[in-house]
């Protein structure tokens, strides 16, 4: 069964609302869509925060970007004094 939900919207609200419906939505599709491209943003960035934990706690991996940044640090050009 599909939902009913009231809301007050603030002007910054109302402008985004508009945004959205420039595109020839309802508000009613308007809010739908903003729901679920929100809802899609909110699942990205909590998988981008989950790989960040789980790469910080990879010793092999940060041993092996330490390797890496040692290896790169004897190709660059020495600096002249």
């Amino acid at each position: 069964m599909a939902r009913s939900l009231h809301v007050r919207l603030d002007a910054a609200s109302a402008a985004a609302l508009d945004v959205i419906r420039a595109e020839t939505l309802t508000d009613s599709e308007a809010v739908r869509t903003a729901l679920r491209e929100g809802a899609a943003r909110r699942r990205v960035r909590s998988a981008l925060r989950e790989e960040v934990l789980r790469l910080v706690h990879d010793e092999d991996d940060r041993e092996e970007m330490r390797v890496v940044r040692d290896q790169l640090a004897e190709l660059a050009p020495r600096s002249p004094r």
